[in-house]
């Protein structure tokens, strides 16, 4: 089954269960992680694999971190708050409205 992801690169996110939030930069069409860290998730709220997971520098209240995330524990973030994850201004410019933009980095 192919599905097209419903968040975009540089869209901000929160999860729908744990108090994190952050800023798409990477999405796989289906999961693309290890069956070890799948396995990790309780059973009861093991997503499924066939649906897009994404790729995030999210932060909380204590840190920053890189998460990946199934398409089903994401929810649209339109509060506007900042976001401080060091790499979100490594990776984005951020536009007057409050969304994230890739940078292009010239390759020589």
């Amino acid at each position: 089954m192919s599905r097209v992801a419903k968040f975009g690169i540089g869209q901000v996110v929160r999860h729908r269960v744990y108090p994190f939030r952050g800023v798409v930069f990477d999405v796989d069409p289906v999961f693309c992680n290890t069956e070890e860290w799948w396995e990790a998730i309780p059973e009861d709220i093991r997503p499924n694999k066939d649906q897009p997971y994404y790729h995030l520098y999210a932060e909380n209240a204590e840190s920053e971190y890189v998460a990946y995330v199934s398409e089903q524990n994401l929810l649209a973030d339109d509060t506007g708050e900042p976001l401080r994850h060091p790499q979100i201004e490594e990776a984005f410019i951020e536009a007057a409205d409050g969304r994230f933009m890739a940078r292009h980095h010239a390759v020589n």
